[in-house]
């Protein structure tokens, strides 16, 4: 009896792993992965955003051409908006990544990433380099190059103002200049110290494209059609290509599969001009490699003499064509690429099955963890276990054949530990750009795991080594048995609310801070010191907020405690204010000043990250009018908190309620962004809403996009206009009153130009257009060297209320705590038939 080795792997960090296990691989993705042995080549697809991909192309080249494909993405997505909740900035750019992985498992290319950050909408290339960085991100983009290696390179976007977005027309001003960067070895030295050469690719080429109204293909241009059906996975390209797409949920970008022809376009851009394919003049076969005569012929014979019903049959002729690469003389990329292949086929066709899991999705630093592994050959080849080490307990080798082998056993998580935190987030933002400073990080797409599990194993001699992730595995009542991330995490989570703490809010005092306590492990009669804390240059100043406490928490118990702002405001004035806690030992190592975010969503994996949560200091005289709104959530943003900060109560309405509740009873109705384009149901209450108005009500309408499928002129106020894609994306960019004297601006907040100081990412967007004379525009505005825009903001009268429509970003702003957003907010709430003659507000 042999004995066998399961190693335990701690990495420094750790974000998210698949929501399931590896995918059951078939007999006919089996024979498809055997053919693309004979393969050598690859290509490398890269624009700005997740969404950017041309999902069929890459499943084309991945399925039927078999190449290597990979998609670099200079951004995560998180500028935009998000169509599924309310996650915004980083946040959104963790769920678009996530949602470009499944996206990836699904075309079969691969992921990568830049640095960059998606700091929303911008019209011009220069803007876009210069708050990159453009010679940073130029790094990533050949650093990228230079590891992928591919034979051709191609961009979604041309370099010019048909790409439609700054960060469009960037990525492909990047992408050329990098083909020629990462064959120079002059440029980025420094890489070449850590594991890479220059690498020239043969060509890059324009994907062009019709599409946004604009139709950039022609009939000189090479084209190749794309469209093909794939009998082996039983779906055409273009199938493949949708279910890869509505992967892009967040983005509401569910699109229907196609069928048949399919041609796509390209355009040269540098490199030798192909005449009749995107790889002319590449060697994709193992003759691009020295010295591997006769690999192909064992390849051939693997592929004519796969059995579909035994693929186990095919596992000798693997290990051996493994052994003879492992052994032999080449140094090669191509060596690599294969030989890893190879060893994820022997397992399919073996088909051994290999998990490493654990009963909680997160463990604190310092507690000890209960692993459970679990391995089934579930073939008659006779496989042995090579190590001896699990747990301190044995495996039976060889494998009995069909039979489950269960091992359980607990590790001990370390107290110095690193907890779980996405990699480009550990040492913040820059601007533009994500602060990451390991050269090795720099590409991956998320980080690796926590714990990963080794399994070495022996079969016809070969020694082989397979590595799992340790998952949180449990059972659903209703889904069925489920695969999480597991994570590393601190044994306190402090969070704080509110958000945010108006110093002049109606002349009131400020509210309490309160400070919540969330145990992630069993904590008796802990002694706690409670600091709001900040930084002097390098000296930590630290203000005592509470006497010493005992702490007697269960997992997952919290408790609060109300911390009176005037006192904070004494001691550190109006700036930002962040907490902690210092623990007694044993748990005074155990806990950093994190609060822990968790985000759920049932297509993409659990992600959890670790944020030092502030309380932002308002330092405006706000007044408002009015208590009771309701509010008609839309794609999600965080409006009512931020209503709710303010001292507003808010009521929810959806198409249920909204007909049986007394609209009257509302100082105003607010419907939230993009609330016309995801409920059908707000066109039967149009008449609802238009009476309400009438009736003296105040209606606010946050910005839609205007592909709203609906008659946007009739079916939102009460006149016609109509939703524009005009927006100005400038967030300085001066701001003129038009209607100096109108309520909005007057109302219960003399709103003047510093309101309009410290904005984010933009000012506006879909601007109203096309307005009937009932209506008045309030604020004009425009983008440097642009006409000015006018819509941003649009009042009429109707009966004896009040409508507003808004393309003001105030989803961004109120959660950034910008003052002036809130007063011209809550002016645009405030509803003019409240206000007495002497300008005060009328009090319910």
């Amino acid at each position: 009896m042999k004995r066998a080795f399961i190693f335990f792997f701690g990495i420094l960090s750790f974000i998210y792993a698949n929501a399931q296990q590896s995918p059951a691989v078939n007999s006919s993705e089996i024979l498809l992965k055997l053919k693309k042995l004979k393969v050598l080549g690859s290509v490398l697809y890269i624009a700005a955003h997740p969404d950017d991909e041309n999902t069929r192309l890459l499943a084309y080249l991945a399925n039927d051409r078999l190449y290597r494909s990979g998609y670099l993405s200079l951004t995560r997505g998180d500028g935009g908006q998000n169509l599924i909740g309310d996650e915004q900035g980083i946040e959104l750019g963790l769920i678009r990544t996530q949602e470009l992985l499944a996206a990836r498992r699904i075309d079969g290319a691969e992921q990568f990433f830049s640095r960059a950050y998606d700091f929303g909408f911008c019209k011009n290339t220069g803007e876009a380099l210069e708050k990159w960085n453009k010679d940073l991100i130029l790094s990533d983009v050949v650093w990228v190059i230079r590891k992928f290696r591919p034979d051709v390179i191609l961009t979604r976007f041309p370099e010019d103002s048909r790409a439609g977005h700054g960060h469009h027309s960037a990525s492909a001003v990047l992408a050329h200049l990098a083909f020629e960067a990462a064959a120079d070895p002059a440029k980025y030295p420094e890489q070449l110290k850590d594991g890479v050469t220059v690498w020239q690719a043969k060509r890059i080429m324009w994907n062009t494209f019709n599409f946004g109204g604009l139709n950039t293909q022609n009939a000189t241009q090479l084209k190749i059609d794309v469209g093909g059906y794939n009998a082996l996975l039983g779906k055409s390209y273009g199938e493949i290509a949708a279910e890869s797409r509505s992967q892009h949920k967040s983005q509401g970008f569910g699109v229907a599969a196609q069928r048949g022809t399919a041609l796509e376009y390209f355009s040269p851009v540098e490199g030798e001009v192909a005449k009749r394919d995107i790889m002319d003049g590449v060697n994709t076969t193992w003759q691009r490699v020295k010295n591997t005569e006769g690999i192909e012929t064992m390849i051939d014979s693997l592929v004519a003499n796969f059995a579909y019903e035994y693929p186990e049959k095919s596992v000798p002729a693997l290990v051996k064509l493994y052994g003879i690469l492992k052994t032999s003389s080449i140094d090669d990329y191509w060596k690599t690429q294969k030989m890893n292949e190879i060893h994820d086929l022997i397992q399919w066709c073996a088909g051994l099955y290999f998990e490493a899991t654990t009963n909680v999705p997160y463990i604190a630093a310092g507690d000890s963890l209960q692993v459970n592994i679990n391995l089934v050959n579930r073939s008659r080849l006779k496989i042995n276990t090579a190590t001896v080490n699990l747990l301190n307990k044995e495996l039976p080798s060889p494998l009995p054949s069909d039979q489950a082998v269960n091992v359980s056993g607990k590790i001990f998580v370390p107290v110095n530990m690193e907890y779980s935190q996405p990699y480009w987030l550990e040492k913040g933002l820059n601007e533009g750009h994500f602060a990451v400073d390991n050269q090795q990080l720099i590409g991956l797409p998320e980080s690796k795991p926590a714990y990963s599990v080794q399994l070495t194993l022996e079969i016809d001699n070969q020694q082989l080594t397979y590595t799992q992730p340790l998952q949180y595995k449990h059972t659903d009542p209703v889904t069925g048995e489920q695969y999480q991330p597991f994570y590393v995490v601190p044994a306190l989570s402090l969070f704080e609310s509110p958000r945010f703490v108006f110093t002049h809010l109606d002349n009131k005092p400020p509210s309490p801070v309160t400070l919540g306590v969330t145990a992630y492990t069993n904590m008796k009669g802990v002694k706690a010191e409670y600091f709001q804390y900040e930084y002097q240059g390098r000296e930590l100043i630290k203000n005592k907020l509470l006497k010493d406490t005992a702490l007697s928490l269960l997992l997952h118990e919290a408790c609060n405690y109300q911390i009176p702002s005037v006192a904070i405001l004494k001691k550190n004035g109006e700036k930002e204010w962040k907490f902690f806690a210092e623990l007694q030992a044993p748990y005074k190592e155990r806990y950093q000043p994190y609060s822990i975010r968790q985000i759920s969503y049932p297509h993409i994996p659990s992600i959890l990250y670790l944020y030092v949560n502030k309380v932002k200091v308002i330092n405006e005289n706000i007044k408002t009018s009015g208590r009771n709104i309701g509010y008609i959530t839309g794609a999600g943003d965080k409006v009512p908190e931020a209503l709710k900060d303010m001292g507003y109560e808010v009521t929810l309405l959806d198409d249920k309620n909204i007909r049986t509740t007394n609209l009257s009873s509302f100082d105003a109705i607010i419907t939230g962004v993009r609330a016309y384009n995801v409920h059908d149901w707000l066109d039967n209450v149009y008449d609802i809403l238009m009476k309400y108005v009438k009736n003296g009500g105040n209606l606010l309408v946050q910005y839609n996009t205007s592909n709203y499928t609906g008659t946007v002129t009739s079916r939102v106020g009460p006149y016609n206009f109509d939703i524009s894609r005009a927006r100005v994306t400038d967030e300085e960019a001066a701001v003129h009153f038009l209607a100096p004297d109108d309520p909005v601006l007057n109302w219960p907040n003399k709103i003047t130009q510093q309101d309009f100081n410290g904005w984010i990412q933009e000012r506006g967007i879909y601007f109203a257009d096309n307005l009937s004379k009932e209506y008045k525009t309030i604020l004009g505005m425009k983008d440097p060297g642009e006409q000015e825009q006018t819509g941003s903001l649009i009042v009429a009268n109707y009966g004896k209320g009040r409508f507003i429509y808004t393309g003001l970003v105030f989803f961004r702003q109120l959660p950034a705590g910008i003052g002036g957003a809130y007063k011209l907010f809550a002016n645009l709430v405030a509803n003019p038939n409240q206000q007495n003659s002497n300008g005060s507000a009328k009090r319910r």
